[in-house]
């Protein structure tokens, strides 16, 4: 097993992806003082769990995160990988190469992973440390780490030994028993104690649910019996209402007759209503044409109207333009030609000064060329006599010698200049490729920063939606559960409700009357229905109340009188009766003690009984507990006192005892507290379902989002070091083609300078050359020539500049002279175009005028002939009025026989329906019968009757104490109303003498029993936990001691040999401080340099001391080997000799474990097997590259391998 990987993204330096591949054996880590070598190190620890903030060299857990440059930007989280070969299955994980990830966000997430699968911390402590590897990390030995190894106590040095053992994890576990062990002793006590009370409340529950048992048989009878007598009330009302209905077809004939006659004066009425509706579009269009004609009229004379002010109008305007006058046309035009005349002469002497300019500039310039001819020819033949000199042969050679070389300049400049073009293409499509790359890679970076925030909001989010969808299901089902466990209890109690006393016969004879009859009868309802105690107190009031707890309110005493004959008649049993008052007889309450309350003060009551109420409870306080109330009745004897249990004190008397069977009142109250609990419940329960299925919706849409930022973040990290491969290349080739393309500008500026210069230097030579053949002689030049030639083209220049000036002031008096003309030419036109204009306004104005006096005598004519129609129109529309007059006043007589028809057949229709109301409340009577049966009883009223009914005969019920002899059985029974009606009151009476029973005492009895069985059980269960644990605890503590003495005497056996092998000649040993305690003990070290008698650490130089912490750890790594070992410069304070020995030391532990070694020191790079080179340029970020040193060549050491990927 060794480290064969480690892979680096955004922790700390190390910005980009960075691999790292290691093999066995000896692997050094170098590099410059802040390059990041040490990053490597916190790395390992930090990937294998680390999570010490101060190990790894940080003031919080963020700070691993790469933090960003003035060049680049932060990153959103950090990522380590270590890949092990696992080959050897050192690791106990069904793998040959294992991958342990993990990932810290910036927002303080962080993820591990085991070759891919999600897991927690201490997976991979526990799977790393069965291999040796322990969460303190002994196996990583950093910077300043082997001082505090020898600072460490005694029992911190037993740890690092127990950590190599794999001793560790077991002491965990025993913790971890230990606790439980804690737990499991309360939970043993609360048990205990539970079993107890719950064994001591079992003997009085079961005689109480024995009498709900006997209770429920005599219940049994009563039921079959009230089922019996409905089912007959039942067949009876359906047979009457058979009979009822054969009446209602001769109504439905009369009506029929009604209703055709009705329809007979409908359908006259209608005809006349048609025709008074035809007859209305006539007196409409007779008003329409009378008030269109009207309009017509008042139109033609407001038309001749608006005519007559036209032409006067136009009238006016006709006189005001005779008034207005223009300038003359003919006197401009006579001015412009003036001017043209005068621009014209002006013309004409600026051409004759451009002609004479022309003149004196042709003779300017044959000065100035005669000046510079006679200035070369005086040159020419002086550089020619020179020449002439120097040889003719010499400059003949020298000409022939810079041709060539121009010759040769040529061709080298077009071979530059067509590398240089195709230089300049490369070059331009490189940097354009690398401008769109670099930009491509900083948009990924920035994006990726967003990814990284937008994939933890997603996963904060999702962990956030599934502990609310948790939460809302478990609400949900508790929710569920607690309804579900209070309807139960609902109908229980209610069934606790119908009881078989006198009371309860006189609540069903009132409710089997009708209104009228529950009315006379007076009976208002039960005590229990009609008072409210305060929650708490129903017991109290209970006990204080007595009979009348179970009592029946009645109106008056009339009402009284009736409800005992009904019980005398129907042998029904006994009842407490209550009978309403106003009369209040001024009772007041006085003061309540600590603690104590009134019974009046927590019950409320209709006012008629509140007086009734004040007889009963007056001088009734409630107490606390016994003690109270026996000091208040000894103190006010007056006073009758009420515990919280139902223990009734008075000054003469005690009553109470043990929980007997509730009261109609206190069960009454448990009915409306449960009621108000389930709907409670309800709401809730729906609540909870809502924010179930929001929270559900809301969980996958999270999902569906985290996956898809992770699967951008993969394809975003794919993307990036796809890009930044490409960049380097492309970063490489654009400098290549750079440096290419500047060396050949050079090249072709050089080029370019030398052909100039030589072009130059062979048209001097070439000059130089005709002069000297065309010299005659070697004499003197004239110069007497320049001077004349000079003055001559200097006069030209004076001429040339006059005869400009006066050439530009006649322009400037032709250009002043045209523009005047062209004015007064633009003003004629002007004048002329508005004479004209005006003439067409007048020529418009008498068309109009004729055009308005034509509309001004058509109108006159047509008023007369639209006062004409009007007229007509008149009497049609008093016609139309007439005949519509007719027409509604029969409508009228008609409606009134219609009314009169209607009202006969509603008459008939109203009787009809008196006869169905009755029949329907026949059904009524039959619907509320059925639906008694199926709410009091639970049967529908088909079943009823085929079950129950009067037709069927009534087999016998055995009661409870009857013995089970089939041969006994008497034969079924024929139904008799009164056998059925004695047998209910049989039944009823017995039920009565059963007392109160508590309806709740078999479901309670159950449920104790039960629990009471599980108690037991779970009792048992934690008594033989509690047995093994013990066992787990001191089998972990020998096996801790033993695995530790094995440890210890081989770490020591190891420690003496090291020892020797770093201080030849000195003397160094492991002592234990408490040998008889192998399980607490710890381990002290002494060392003796050779030469000293010292034995504490203390005294020891710095290099001594780095030598013992260094013995120590190789003994341990000897004795229990691990796979690998970090060393982060644990040689730094070492001499050469004693580098050697550790070297030495190196060397042996590179056999049987990976040595990773951070270094300075030349020797420990010479002994690996591998050597890594970390640098960090001037943007902050770290590098790495690798070369096996085994492969090493001369020429592989000049080109060490990249393995980083910035």
């Amino acid at each position: 097993m060794f480290v064969k990987s480690l892979t680096l993204k955004g922790f700390k330096s190390f910005a980009s992806s960075t691999s790292i591949r290691l093999e066995p054996g000896i692997t050094a880590i170098v590099g410059p003082n802040g390059s990041g070598k040490s990053n490597v190190v916190d790395a390992l620890a930090w990937v294998m769990g680390e999570q010490g903030v101060k190990s790894l060299r940080g003031g919080k857990m963020e700070d691993v995160i790469f933090a960003g440059t003035p060049g680049r930007a932060p990153l959103g989280r950090a990522e380590v990988a270590l890949t092990i070969d696992n080959t050897d299955a050192a690791l106990p994980i069904d793998y040959t190469e294992v991958t342990i990830r993990r990932t810290m966000f910036r927002s303080g997430g962080s993820e591990y992973a085991i070759n891919g699968t999600t897991c927690r911390l201490l997976d991979v402590q526990e799977l790393l440390s069965d291999s040796g590897i322990g969460r303190e990390m002994h196996v990583i030995v950093g910077q300043g780490q082997l001082d505090a190894i020898l600072r460490a106590t005694p029992e911190e040095r037993r740890g690092f030994v127990e950590e190599a053992a794999g001793v560790l994890k077991h002491r965990k576990r025993k913790e971890r028993a230990l606790r439980k062990l804690e737990t499991m002793e309360a939970n043993l006590h609360r048990v205990g104690d539970l079993t107890t009370e719950i064994r001591r409340q079992l003997g009085p529950l079961g005689r109480q649910a024995q009498t709900a048992r006997r209770a429920a048989t005599i219940q049994a009878d009563v039921r079959d019996a009230r089922l019996r007598l409905l089912a007959d009330d039942l067949v009876r009302l359906m047979n009457t209402l058979q009979q009822d209905v054969a009446d209602e077809e001769a109504m439905r004939e009369r009506q029929g007759a009604a209703t055709a006659d009705l329809s007979a004066a409908q359908g006259r009425l209608n005809e006349i209503e048609a025709a008074a509706a035809a007859a209305a579009p006539a007196l409409t269009t007779a008003q329409d044409q009378w008030f269109a004609l009207t309009s017509l009229a008042e139109r033609i004379r407001a038309t001749r109207t608006l005519a007559d002010q036209r032409i006067r109008l136009l009238a006016e305007a006709h006189q005001q333009e005779q008034e207005g006058t223009g300038r003359d046309p003919e006197r401009l035009r006579a001015q412009a030609a003036g001017e043209r005349e005068q621009h014209q002469a002006l013309l004409t002497s600026a051409q004759e000064a451009r002609e004479q300019l022309e003149v004196v500039t042709t003779t300017r310039e044959a000065a100035e060329q005669a000046y510079q001819d006679e200035q070369h020819r005086v040159a020419r033949l002086l550089r020619a006599a020179a020449d002439r000199r120097e040889g003719l042969a010499k400059l003949e050679g020298q000409v022939a010698a810079r041709r060539s070389r121009i010759e040769a300049a040529q061709s080298e400049l077009g071979r530059l200049a067509a590398g240089a073009q195709e230089i300049e293409v490369r070059a331009a499509r490189a940097e354009r490729e690398f401008a769109a790359l670099e930009s491509g890679l900083a948009d990924d970076e920035e994006g990726e920063q967003g990814l990284d925030a937008e994939h933890e909001q997603a996963q904060a989010q999702l962990a956030q939606a599934r502990t609310s969808l948790e939460r809302a299901v478990s609400d949900e089902r508790a929710a569920e559960q607690e309804r579900s466990a209070l309807t139960s209890r609902l109908e229980a109690l209610e069934l606790g409700l119908r009881r078989g006393d006198g009371a309860a016969h006189l609540l069903t004879w009132s409710s089997r009357s009708d209104e009228a009859d529950a009315r006379e009868h007076g009976v208002r309802g039960s005590v229990a229905s009609l008072v409210r105690v305060q929650s708490g107190h129903e017991v109290a009031v209970s006990a204080a109340l007595g009979w009348a707890a179970d009592a029946v309110v009645v109106a008056d005493r009339d009402a009284a009188a009736g409800a005992l004959r009904e019980l005398h008649a129907a042998d029904a049993g006994r009842a407490g009766i209550l009978i309403e008052r106003s009369v209040d007889d001024g009772w007041q309450l006085g003061q309540s003690g600590s603690g104590a309350v009134w019974a009046l003060d927590v019950v409320t009551a209709p006012d008629a009984l509140q007086s009734v109420l004040r007889e009963l409870l007056a001088g009734v306080l409630i107490v606390p507990d016994a003690a109270a109330a026996d000091a208040v009745t000894r103190d006010n004897p007056e006073v009758v006192a009420v515990t919280a249990q139902g223990d009734l004190f008075t000054a003469a008397f005690v009553r109470g005892g043990s929980a007997a069977a509730p009261s109609t009142l206190e069960i009454q109250s448990a009915v409306d507290d449960t009621k108000e609990r389930i709907a409670a419940v309800v709401t809730r329960s729906q609540s909870a379902r809502f924010a179930v299925q929001a929270a559900q919706t809301s969980m996958d849409t999270l999902t569906l989002a985290v996956n898809a930022t992770l699967d951008r973040l993969g394809e975003s990290d794919a993307r990036m070091a796809a890009v930044a491969e490409q960049l380097g290349q492309l970063g490489q080739a654009l400098r290549a083609a750079r440096g290419e393309r500047e060396r050949s500008a050079r090249s072709v500026d050089a080029a370019q300078a030398a052909l100039s210069s030589n072009e130059d230097e062979l048209a001097t030579l070439q000059e130089r050359l005709d002069a000297a053949h065309a010299q005659p002689s070697e004499g003197e030049p004239d110069v007497d020539e320049q001077p004349r030639l000079a003055a001559v083209a200097a006069a030209a220049r004076s001429g040339e500049t006059e005869h400009r000036l006066t050439l530009r002031s006649r322009e400037e008096q032709a250009r002043a002279l045209e523009g005047r003309a062209e004015s007064l030419e633009a003003a004629a036109r002007a004048e002329v175009e508005n004479r004209r204009k005006a003439q067409l306004r007048r020529e418009r104005r008498q068309r109009e005028a004729q055009v308005a006096t034509q509309v001004r005598d058509d109108a006159e004519v047509l008023a007369a002939k639209a006062d004409s129609a009007l007229q007509v129109a008149l009497l049609r529309r008093d016609e139309a009025q007439r005949r519509r007059a007719d027409l509604e006043a029969d409508v009228k007589v008609l409606r009134e026989r219609v009314v009169t028809h209607a009202e006969q057949v509603r008459a008939l229709t109203d009787s009809a329906h008196r006869e169905e109301m009755a029949r329907a409340e026949q059904r009524l009577k039959v619907e509320a019968m059925q639906i008694r049966a199926v709410d009091e009883h639970g049967i529908d009223p088909q079943t009823l009757i085929q079950e129950f009914g009067p037709h069927l005969p009534i087999p016998h019920i055995p009661g409870v104490d009857d013995v089970a002899d089939p041969a006994a059985v008497p034969e079924p029974t024929a139904f008799v109303r009164e056998v059925q009606e004695k047998r209910l009151r049989v039944a009823e009476r017995k039920l009565t003498q059963l007392g109160r029973v508590n309806p709740l005492a078999l479901e309670e009895f159950a449920a104790l029993e039960e629990r009471h069985t599980f108690l037991t059980t779970q009792l048992d269960d934690l008594t033989r936990s509690k047995k093994d644990l013990l066992a787990i605890v001191a089998e972990i503590d020998e096996r801790v001691q033993r695995v530790f003495a094995e440890a210890f005497a081989d770490t020591a056996r190891e420690f003496e040999g090291v020892f020797e092998r770093l201080f030849p000649g000195g003397e160094g040993r492991l002592v234990l401080t408490e040998p008889t305690n192998m399980l607490t003990t710890g381990i002290d070290v002494e060392a003796r340099p050779p030469g000293k008698k010292i034995k504490r650490l203390s005294l020891l130089s710095g290099g001594e001391r780095s030598l013992v912490a260094v013995a120590l750890l190789v003994a341990i790594f000897k004795a229990r080997p691990s796979p690998f070992y970090i060393m982060d410069e644990v040689e730094a304070a070492l001499d050469d000799a004693n580098l050697g020995r550790l070297i030495t030391l190196f060397q042996d532990l590179r056999d049987s474990s990976q040595l990773i070694v951070i270094t300075h020191q030349k020797r420990t790079m010479e002994v690996a097997d591998a050597l890594y080179g970390v640098s960090m340029k001037g943007d902050g970020i770290s590098t790495v590259v690798s070369q096996r040193l085994r492969d090493v060549t001369p020429a592989s050491l000049q080109a060490p391998q990249s393995v980083s990927a910035p």
